[in-house]
Order: structure tokens, then sequence, then C-alpha cells
């Protein structure tokens, strides 16, 4: 039996597996909380979007901070991707797989000088400048270093994604890009600096879209910029819309990654812009779906106003539900119809009330048994730490029936290693 939204992950017979593996088993195996993700799954998701953009002229960037294991960002550069990074740590993560710099664009809103000169010598395709404070050091930099930095402007289009507000980035009151009504101004301060070269505009209205009209609007006034720029004379050779394309997690219904490549393409083409190159950048969307965080039951533990079920996986391992109150499918990796439900909170071993990973859940399960995070191959991972001096969870990458360990568990030495203790006196 499929689940809804997941359709590398469903139950045979009793059995909740990912692709051909029974999650119990890997459980078993490497210890938990443990993460899986399907290279299958993330090459479907991948297609979706190739299909619509087979014979256009465009870049896909995985945006890597939804996931950054170095075996993720393998499974994409094989498949021919770009990355978008937002880092100088990144930027190593993406040059160890052996990508190549030119499929590469530099996001964020602070970048330091060592990250733009680090960036400069290896040859990134584009830095995209959240500020015009960021143009004058970029620009600073790269004419000290005697190279050209290429650059396309992140542009706030005051466009609502309707998405939670922590993830919200395209409107006036968050941090990101230069505002809408200045663009032009800053497009033509920026062709007249040394050691600069515009080659772009961008966008990223935010995450967990699902819808496409945000999309359509952000690229018609993406358009109507890249209009009157050219009008002074700067050529804009592609044109970056960002990423942001939303997936299940519970009952939402985001448009399929070809539905969205085709209404964005279709409208560049009635707005006479489909010869330009198009960068994409989704993260979310590729990994989301593919992963999922195994949990062993440690307790049952029934209350006068609440119950809880306490998992050994916690805040520190999977920060999406404290930090956006988000929800995320649990279930059982082994499923016993005659065994009775027990409502409750799933619930960490961490040090605070906010350490929850669903609320309100019936499950039918026993100390000793697996549960699954469904949708965790976004966010997961990437947004792990030591809180309580947690080690970080073991992560695999599975194929069908093969199996691979692409991190080791986290020891509470590997957290250590670095700390020193004050002399004795």
């Amino acid at each position: 039996m499929k689940l809804p939204g997941h359709p590398h992950v469903r139950y045979r017979g009793a059995d909740l597996v990912v692709d051909d593996c029974v999650v119990a088993d890997l459980a078993r195996r490497f210890g938990t909380p443990l993460y899986v993700y399907s290279r299958r799954a993330m090459l479907a998701s991948l297609a979706d979007y190739r299909r619509a953009l087979a014979g256009r002229n465009h870049l896909l960037c995985y945006a890597m901070k939804a996931n950054s294991n170095l075996a993720v960002l393998q499974v994409f550069a094989e498949a021919g991707c770009g990355f978008d990074i937002v880092s100088g740590g990144e930027l190593e993560r993406v040059l160890a797989v052996g990508v190549d710099p030119a499929r590469i664009v530099f996001s964020g809103v602070g970048k330091t000088r060592s990250e733009m000169r680090r960036a400069l010598d290896a040859g990134v395709l584009s830095f995209n400048v959240e500020s015009d404070p960021e143009l004058d050091v970029l620009s600073e930099v790269a004419a000290a270093a005697g190279k050209v930095a290429r650059i396309s402007l992140r542009i706030n289009p005051d466009v609502d994604p309707q998405t939670h507000p922590y993830i919200s980035t395209g409107l006036k009151a968050n941090k990101f890009g230069i505002a809408h009504a200045h663009a032009v101004d800053t497009y033509r301060r920026a062709a007249a600096l040394p050691g600069l070269r515009v080659v772009g505009i961008d966008c990223h209205i935010g995450s967990q879209i699902t819808a496409v009209d945000p999309y359509l609007d952000a690229v018609d006034r993406l358009l109507d910029l890249v209009e009157a720029i050219e009008s002074h004379g700067i050529a804009i050779e592609h044109v970056d819309i960002g990423g942001g394309l939303g997936i299940t997690y519970a009952n939402e219904e985001p448009p399929s990654a070809e539905l969205l490549m085709k209404s964005v393409l279709g409208r560049l083409d009635a707005r006479g812009h489909g010869q330009r190159k198009l960068v994409l950048e989704p993260g979310r969307s590729l990994v989301g779906n593919a992963g999922v965080l195994a949990s062993e039951v440690l307790y049952l533990k029934p209350g006068d106003e609440k119950n809880f079920c306490i998992v050994d996986a916690a805040m520190n391992d999977m920060i999406r539900p404290t930090l956006y109150g988000a929800w995320m499918g649990i279930v059982e990796c082994t499923r016993d119809a005659a065994r009775p439900a027990f409502r409750a909170d799933v619930v960490g071993p961490v040090c605070e009330s906010g350490d929850w990973l669903g609320r309100d859940r019936e499950l039918a399960v026993q100390p000793g048994d697996f549960v699954a995070v469904l949708s965790a191959g976004a966010y997961g991972m990437a947004a792990a730490s030591n809180y309580n001096t947690r080690g970080r969870p073991a992560e695999v990458m599975v194929d069908g029936s093969d199996v691979w360990l692409i991190r080791e568990r986290e020891s509470t030495a590997d957290q250590m290693r670095g700390e020193h203790l004050l002399p004795v006196r």
C-alpha cells in the first residue's frame, strides 16, 4: 500500500519499506534515530522537472541547503545538475564531489569577503547579490583579486507565496533581496562598478509553495524589470526564478514540477522571452518525500491531560515541527492490526517542552517498536544539532534492495573534538 505523496515509501504487507528495503530492518542494523533516503525517489522528482524543460535553455541548480550529504550531492551531480549554495562550507561540499564550478550559483544575504574570494578563485557561475552594500564589497574583493565577478541581483518582487512566515522570502518585510522599486537604479550602478559583470536577474519568493500563481506573478515582475534594465543597455543573459515548490506532508496538493515548469515557460514565451536561459533552484521538491526518519519507541506515558509516546528522535534531529509548527506524518514501521492504538503526542528525550515531532497521533506501538517520520528528506539532517550533547543520526541511501551507509552516527568524542580544557592551576 502506497502512502499519499510518497511513491517510494509504502507498506508491503505489515512492513514499511523504502524502495525494497524494510525500514525496521534498517533501524535494527544501523541503529536509531536513522535517516533513510531513496535515490530512486530523488531521480524521479528530478525527472519531473526535466520532462518540461527538455529542449529549453536552462540550468537546474539543486538548492543544497535542503540536504547537503555528500552522497545526495553526488546523485544530483551525476545527473548533470548545477547547485545553489548559500555558504563557503556548501561550496566546499559541492567541490568535494567534483562539480564544475561554472554550474554553481552563490546565494545568501551575508557572504563574507573570504567566501567571496574562495568562490571567485573557484570560478562560480554567478553571485546572487542581495543588497547594495554587498555589491560594493564584491566589487572591491573582485577588483583586488584581478578577477571579474559574474552577478545577478536578487530582486524582492513583493509577491505573497501564501506559505509560513518563516519561509516566505519575497515580501517587502523580508530580509532578502533588493526592492523591486530600486532594481533598475541598482543594476545601472552595478554595471558601472569595477570587477563586476551583470549576467542575470534572480528572485526566490519562499518555500513550500503549493500554487502556481505566485510564481507567475514573480515572473511577470522580473520580466518587467528585464525590459527596463535592457533599455539602459545592460544585457540580461539568464532569468533565475529560484525554487520553493512544495511537497505533500499532510493533505497539501502542490502542482507537479512538470506543470509548474510548463506554466512558467508558457509565460516566458507569451512575454517574448522564451529564448532566455532559465535558471531554477529546487530543493525540498527533489529530496523531501525521498526520506524518512526512523526512531525507536522508548516509553508510552499516559497522563491526566495528555498521553505521550516517547521516542529516541528529538528536536535536534528534526527541527521542523518545533520551529514551524510543521505537521509531518508519523507511522508504524510494522503494523499489527491486533494491537490497540494509543493516542498521544510523539515527543523526544530533549529537555524542552517544545521537543515534539507530532501532536495527538494515533499509533499502535509498544516500547521497542519503530516509527517513521515521513517526508523527512529536506531540512531534517541539514538542520540537525548537538543540543543536549546528542550525536546527530546516521544516514543511509537505498536504491531498490541496495543499501549504503552515507554518514556514520556521530559519537560524543566527535562532538568534543576541538574543545579544550583550561590549564590546570
